[in-house]
Order: structure tokens, then C-alpha cells, then sequence
């Protein structure tokens, strides 16, 4: 049997929290962060922590819809961020906050139109829904020291306070969509 795999880039929020989401779940064969939607060629770190590149920290995701569905992957992660605030994920505040949906294809873009509609109809949110779906133009990975950063770094104070609750929000309601049960 081949694997024909998908890839969705997705920004909601510090990449160090939405690559530890998304790499634990199964189907997903991998989880890169790194920079998406600006105009900078090849940013850095430094340069898109300014805002002025116009480029979100992101996860580029590729995974086997046999295995989760695009569906799948909204929900999770619309759970695991909020969609309601304008540029900011908690303390983390910036343009490369943004919430935002990089659609690959147009059946991407119009499966995200759907749940969105869908989620504000159903006045899952107290609040509008502000992610954005743009088209996928160019993805740039992150710096070598961003990869796998919450399992290297799990003592450190953003781990414990910002990334941990993600991923046990994750593991709580998504058990089932985990590789390590």
C-alpha cells in the first residue's frame, strides 16, 4: 500500500507549542516549524520576532489521511488554540501570533470555510473566530535550536506554563488520535 501524504501549514501561536501538539499525533509523519506568509525571503527568527516581515511562526504538517483526515487536523487545532484573539496567543503577542490557516490545495480552503462556519454557527466561541485561510505561497523552516524544543526543554518555565497545558488538553480530549496511548 502507498501513503499518499497531505501537508497543511498551520500558525496558531508560538510554533514551540503547536509542533508539540502535532507531532503526537497518529498519522502525522512530521511536525517542522518555521516561518510562513510574509515577504521576507529566508527570515530569521530575530527578523519575524521584529513583525515587520509579515511572516507567522507556523508548523508545515504532512500527514496520511488515511490515518486523520483534514477534518481531523481542524479540529485539533481549533482545540488547542484560541481562534479569538487578533495576534496574540496568551502572552504572545505579534503579527507572527496570528491565527491562520496556509490552505495547500482549494479543497483545504473551502474544508476550513466549512468548520469555520460551522463552529460560529454552533456559537462554539464567545467571540468571533479571527483565523485567517491564505493561500500556501512559501514555507521556511526554523532555526535548528526551535525543533523538538518542548521535549528538550521541558523544565523550562514557557514549557511547564504554556506548552504542557496544550498537550494535556490534547492528550485529554484526543487520546484516541495519539501515536503513544
Amino acid at each position: 500500500m502507498s501513503i499518499t501524504e497531505e501537508t497543511i501549514t498551520l500558525g496558531g501561536g508560538c510554533f514551540w507549542y503547536t509542533e508539540a501538539v502535532f507531532v503526537r499525533l497518529k498519522g502525522v509523519t512530521s511536525a517542522f516549524p518555521g516561518y510562513s506568509g510574509g515577504k521576507v525571503p529566508n527570515p530569521t527568527y530575530e527578523q519575524v520576532s521584529t513583525g515587520n516581515t509579515g511572516h507567522v511562526e507556523v508548523i508545515q504538517v504532512t500527514y496520511d489521511p488515511a490515518i486523520i483526515n483534514f477534518h481531523q487536523i481542524l479540529e485539533i487545532f481549533f482545540a488547542t488554540h484560541d481562534p479569538t484573539t487578533f495576534n496574540q496567543q496568551g502572552a504572545d503577542i505579534g503579527t507572527q501570533y496570528r491565527s491562520v490557516i496556509f490552505y495547500h490545495t482549494e479543497e483545504q480552503r473551502k474544508e476550513g470555510e466549512t468548520y469555520i462556519r460551522e463552529l460560529t454557527e454552533k456559537k462554539v466561541y464567545n467571540a468571533p473566530i479571527v483565523t485567517r485561510l491564505e493561500p500556501f505561497r512559501a514555507f521556511y523552516p526554523a532555526e535548528e535550536y526551535h525543533l523538538k524544543y518542548y521535549e528538550r526543554n521541558k523544565n523550562a518555565a514557557y514549557s511547564r506554563f504554556v506548552i504542557a497545558p496544550k498537550v494535556e488538553k490534547l492528550e485529554k480530549k484526543f487520546k484516541d488520535k495519539l501515536k503513544i496511548g
